[in-house]
């Protein structure tokens, strides 16, 4: 049992950070397809940082940075642009897929791997201080979007921007503060790959995580604590499937293809079953017009 709590904290936080960043996003109004890519961002810059700094605090720095400067784009997108933002966030995640690619090459010599980084460091039992910042940040996100003006703000641009700007918000501003913090936390996620768990940054980063984060956030009704409650019990299913595979491989059973797809075959299912009870913020995705007062939910009937 401890060393199922184990492996479940030690392979939540990418997800839980990632997801969060999701709902800070979403929750204001702007969908934020786009995860996967700024993961991939982070832990490319974290391990970069890491490597040239020898500082895996400043890898995690880097690695934030790196997710808001991949957000600012695809804020700019959205909300300047009022370009789609499902096709802004798809854009994000391809060009950092070869972006990061290129740089790998460029910096490093090498088509798959960077070399050892210096890695965060561990407690008595293993765990590195994003283990603990995963369980506490949830419960902090939760305060802020139910006990604070702030929060009241973010909630109100992502149910009815007008209304909200009536009301004296500055609706453009504090969702691009959203999508920008988005994109810090999802970083942060994927610098936990690379400084927090592997020690490298290996170019099939984040695999998928992004959009399991993504599940997570839908799963858990855009709220930080279902979030984050989805995205453990999906690090749950990845500590299983690793458990299992590395238990049948040394019993010679060579069924490990078939248990690495236990968590993206859980996700598939959980958004199966639970999709069609679950509602978005009603202006999520919608574009913000503030000299055109149709662009509002009741557009999308």
């Amino acid at each position: 049992m401890t060393a199922a709590l184990s492996g479940v904290l030690e392979f939540a936080p990418p997800l839980v950070l990632a997801a969060l960043g999701g709902v800070l996003s979403e929750r204001a109004g702007v969908v934020n397809i786009g995860l996967e890519g700024m993961m991939r961002a982070g832990a490319f810059a974290a391990a970069v940082g890491a490597f040239f700094t020898g500082s895996p605090w400043l890898g995690l720095a880097c690695g934030a940075a790196a997710g808001i400067a991949a957000a600012a784009v695809h804020a700019a997108l959205s909300l300047r642009f009022r370009a789609d933002q499902v096709v802004s966030g798809i854009a994000i995640n391809l060009v950092m897929l070869g972006l990061t690619s290129f740089l790998l090459e460029a910096t490093f010599g090498s088509s798959g791997v960077t070399p050892p980084v210096p890695a965060l460091p561990r407690d008595s039992a293993g765990r590195t201080a994003l283990a603990w910042i995963a369980l506490a940040l949830p419960l902090l996100l939760h305060f802020g979007f139910s006990r604070t003006a702030t929060g009241l703000r973010i909630r109100a641009v992502g149910e009815n921007p007008h209304a909200a700007a009536a009301s004296g918000v500055r609706v453009l501003p504090l969702r691009a503060a959203c999508v920008l913090g988005s994109g810090a936390l999802a970083g942060l996620g994927g610098a936990a790959l690379s400084v927090g768990i592997l020690g490298q940054f290996d170019v099939r980063m984040p695999a998928g995580q992004g959009f399991m984060a993504l599940a997570a956030m839908v799963f858990g009704r855009w709220t930080p604590l279902g979030a984050a409650g989805a995205a453990f019990f999906f690090a749950g299913a990845d500590a299983l499937q690793r458990q299992l595979s590395f238990s049948l491989h040394a019993a010679d059973l060579r069924l490990s293809g078939v248990f690495l797809a236990l968590p993206y075959a859980l996700t598939l299912l959980v958004l199966a079953v639970g999709a069609g009870r679950i509602r978005a913020p009603a202006a999520d995705g919608i574009a913000y017009d503030p000299e055109d007062p149709t662009t509002t939910p009741e557009s999308r009937t």
